[in-house]
């Protein structure tokens, strides 16, 4: 079966770590992967995102205009991609920034956590990323969850390994939370 999942937010909010260790992850499920990150020449502040397609089978184009799950860390991403998701599909949203508000997505489910909050809670507000993951794997049987521990290896550089328990943490934080 064929994933997509696209991310977005701004640039800081390690939108592309996310996708790397989703890519990872799949990987080591002996998955096929394409990844397609994209961010402004501005970088920290600005927009970021990523889209990751991932089969056992082949998975052509990392392109989606319609992916099956969306990943929306700021109020911008939401606003200008929420209603793209396929129908059927999954939005995460980080409610932490984003407001919903009456706005409907007829079709696609909703699911809201607070991502900051529990990155803060967790003691380091930069595992927004990890907590979104965290949701993903917890709402999407796709990947398991422990395939992210391993990931985690290969996705962050051999310097930051000493975080790997933290993220672990933050990564299991998004899945309780996404679960309720």
């Amino acid at each position: 079966m064929r994933h997509d999942v696209f991310i977005s937010g701004y640039g800081g909010q390690g939108v592309l770590l996310a996708g790397n260790l989703l890519s990872y992850a799949a990987i080591h499920q002996g998955m096929n992967v394409s990844f397609f990150p994209s961010y402004g020449v501005e970088k920290r502040g600005g927009s970021a995102m990523c889209t990751i397609v991932f089969s056992h089978d082949e998975t052509g184009s990392p392109v989606v205009g319609h992916p099956s799950v969306s990943i929306l860390l700021n109020q911008l991403s939401f606003d200008k991609y929420a209603d793209k998701v396929r129908q059927g599909g999954l939005c995460i949203v980080n409610s932490s920034l984003v407001i919903t508000g009456d706005r409907e997505l007829p079709g696609i489910e909703l699911v809201q956590v607070p991502m900051n909050q529990l990155a803060i809670d967790l003691g380091d507000a930069r595992m927004v990323n990890m907590v979104a993951c965290g949701a993903y794997t917890a709402r999407v049987s796709a990947l398991p969850r422990q395939s992210l521990d391993e990931a985690l290896k290969k996705a962050l550089p051999e310097r930051n390994h000493r975080l790997i328990p933290a993220n672990i943490m933050a990564i299991q934080a998004g899945a309780d939370a996404a679960q309720r």
